[in-house]
């Protein structure tokens, strides 16, 4: 398959130097639900070399409706799996491997370094640990979570999560276009920062809808550690 011809219409937005620099880059994606798959579809076929999915949950009838990676026929299957298998018959530019586990468990695993890691799951704990692994490794993270029609975003560079107060918050009911929105922004942020163009980093992207139906949209400024 013809490589400029496949890509053609992101190397006519940032250029041929630019698209062939994505295929030395790999990313994580952390949870493979509502975000990780929408962050999937989205980045899986971009051009980016090595795709890695990590969850350890399977496929729920209640899932399916609003993670776009999934059919019917996919009910008890390994989210990650399938997420993994979708992204790979998209593209043949792009290695993923599934990782049926969870992040704590994966964090172990020797020579697992990437150029970001994408957050897609739904608890702070789990955030807790990825924020400690990226430092740990020197990894930028972005950060996503979706509740109701609202949803936060952050790209992690030098400032960290431990400024969220990390408690075992249950989501409540969620909207799954805004999964897929929240997801969008995320993905946009990964594929600007991954090809060389300027990221806002360090900076807490609020986006909701009101009770009118309006679209916000507010940023704040996130505490940088000291070193």
């Amino acid at each position: 398959m013809n490589f400029n011809h496949y890509f053609k219409r992101q190397i006519e937005l940032w250029g041929e130097e630019r698209q062939l620099s994505l295929q030395d880059k790999s990313i994580a994606i952390i949870g493979a639900g509502g975000l990780g798959s929408s962050l999937a579809y989205a980045l899986g076929s971009s051009g980016i070399g090595r795709v890695d999915i990590v969850d350890f949950d399977r496929v729920s009838l209640h899932n399916i409706h609003r993670q776009i990676a999934f059919t019917l026929n996919d009910e008890n299957e390994y989210k990650a799996q399938v997420v993994s298998n979708v992204i790979k018959s998209k593209s043949p530019f792009l290695k993923s491997q599934a990782f049926i586990m969870d992040f704590e468990e994966f964090s172990n695993i020797d020579n697992n370094r990437y150029n970001l890691i994408l957050d897609a799951t739904d608890n702070l704990p789990s955030r807790e640990m990825i924020n400690h692994y990226s430092k740990a490794h020197n990894i930028p993270w972005i950060y996503a979570s979706v509740e109701e029609f609202n949803g936060q975003i952050c790209f992690f560079d030098k400032s960290s999560f431990g400024v969220f107060n990390i408690s075992n918050h249950t989501p409540k009911g969620i909207s799954a276009p805004m999964v897929m929105q929240i997801a969008s922004t995320q993905a946009n942020m990964a594929i600007r920062y991954l090809v060389g163009l300027e990221i806002e980093r360090d900076k807490l992207h609020y986006i909701y809808y009101n009770s009118n139906g309006e679209l916000i949209m507010q940023k704040f400024s996130m505490p940088i550690e000291d070193k």
